[in-house]
């Protein structure tokens, strides 16, 4: 199984699409060769030396999501991984723009991961775009793109909600209706309550709430507050002074204003009528059987 980086160096880089493609090999893919981590750092471009984006804490959190779920599914570390990594890995919406960025983290400092992640058992390798994709699809900015759009203000718990149902995290992270907080927590709340309980039942919801927001503006209909951007500025700043995170409790985000109650309130009821109407895939033959027993 590829093992974890040979030579890791102090500080995250920059690794180019470009460059990125020419160490994803079948070997890789199929979780039986290792990165080149020599070759590949002189391929990466060096990132400032500054305390945030010093990568022994990253590794750490990595290590230990594993760790704690090596007897688990995979996937079941993403509710876990994902808000302690936007915690400690703190950057702009335009830094974590930057491909470069995840292309390095994936393979220069945790490839290991990725294979351990999403390797899949039927077919026996890992999806190229898991190391080099976009940010819905990549294995790390999927995730703190999950946690950066999920979280309400400071508080992580609808990430570790959201990023429990992968079909949720899946359909609804490459909507852009998500960026409406008021719209993510809505999803949220119908997944705490147990309205939405399957994978089916998420994509069917996905779909209705993009499908409706083409005729329905949810930000005038259910508003938020203006965002802070200098909360989240000073949030980011401290990361220039070293930030170390907790690995059991759920940490605190950006001191952020939560969305607006009323709003999330008012679209959660919408949502949970569009979902009563909304076709799911194998839903009527299991309220036939339901209806026999």
């Amino acid at each position: 199984m590829t093992e974890r980086p040979d030579h890791l160096p102090d500080y995250l880089a920059r690794l180019a699409d470009e460059n990125a493609a020419r160490f994803i090999s079948d070997g890789l893919l199929s979780g039986k060769d290792n990165v080149p981590s020599i070759a590949l750092n002189q391929a990466a471009e060096p990132m400032p030396e500054s305390p945030r984006w010093r990568l022994r804490a990253i590794r750490d959190l990595i290590d230990d999501a594993m760790y704690i779920y090596r007897e688990e599914r995979p996937t079941q570390a993403d509710a876990w991984l994902a808000p302690r990594l936007h915690a400690i890995l703190r950057l702009t919406r335009a830094e974590a723009a930057d491909s470069a960025l995840w292309n390095h983290l994936a393979l220069g400092v945790a490839p290991d991961f990725v294979v351990w992640r999403h390797l899949s058992e039927s077919k026996k390798t890992v999806n190229a775009r898991y190391f080099k994709g976009p940010y819905h699809k990549q294995a790390f900015a999927r995730l703190w793109w999950s946690a950066e759009l999920f979280r309400d203000g400071a508080d992580y718990e609808p990430v570790v909600t959201a990023c429990g149902n992968q079909d949720m995290l899946n359909t609804l992270l490459r909507m852009a209706v998500i960026n409406h907080r008021p719209t993510a927590q809505a999803c949220v709340r119908l997944l705490k309550r147990g309205v939405v309980r399957t994978g089916r039942d998420a994509n069917a919801l996905g779909k209705a709430v993009n499908t409706s927001a083409a005729t329905l503006m949810y930000d005038v209909t259910a508003p938020d507050v203006e965002r802070d951007a200098g909360a989240v500025r000073r949030w980011i700043d401290e990361g220039e002074e070293g930030v170390s995170v907790h690995h059991r409790p759920l940490p605190s985000g950006p001191p952020e204003e939560c969305a607006p109650r009323e709003s999330v309130e008012r679209l959660t009821d919408y949502f949970a009528e569009l979902f009563a109407d909304a076709p799911v895939r194998g839903k009527e033959e299991s309220e036939a059987i339901a209806e026999e027993d």
